[in-house]
């Protein structure tokens, strides 16, 4: 086993799924830029037959080449990183759950994440995430209303 850290921009959500098909690289493309069309992102799709090749697509260069850096690192057959910016992953992830090649969605978060990666002879495997960090505790009233002024702040409530 082995733990494999994203490197990302701070201000960068990221996606992580698994999907079964090289066409899923042009499909979440087109489900993501039909979605929000001002989002900036990057796609790295691992390919687990042929060629091998960490397929990309995407509108921002520094985006798709972290996804491409991240996915080689990860090596897992048929996984998918999205990297976004201006926008969070919710905006988003209803889109790329539809998409037909699209088996499973590991994360979607600006968090810290690592992944779990299990090697074989064959090759290598997603077991799961690490998103985030621990909780230190339980929310109290105060944590509750600062909670729900934040959604509001960014209008995600009304």
């Amino acid at each position: 086993m082995e733990v494999v850290k994203i490197e990302k921009e701070q201000d960068v959500n990221i996606i992580m799924g698994h999907a079964h098909f090289i066409k899923a690289a042009e499909d979440l493309y087109e489900a993501i830029i039909t979605s929000l069309p001002q989002v900036k992102f990057g796609i790295a799709f691992i390919e687990a037959s042929g060629k091998c090749l960490v397929r990309w697509e995407g509108n921002d260069d520094r985006l798709v080449h972290d996804a491409c850096e991240n996915a080689f690192k990860i090596g897992a057959g048929h996984c998918f990183i999205i990297m976004l910016k201006n926008a969070f992953p919710i905006n988003v992830l209803n889109a790329i759950k539809n998409v037909q090649e699209v088996c499973t969605i590991f994360c979607a978060t600006a968090n810290e994440v690592e992944v779990i990666i299990a090697e074989t002879q064959q090759g290598r495997g997603i077991l799961g995430v690490v998103d985030g960090f621990q909780p230190k505790g339980i929310e109290t009233e105060e944590d509750r209303n600062e909670r729900k002024e934040f959604l509001r702040k960014i209008q995600y409530k009304l």
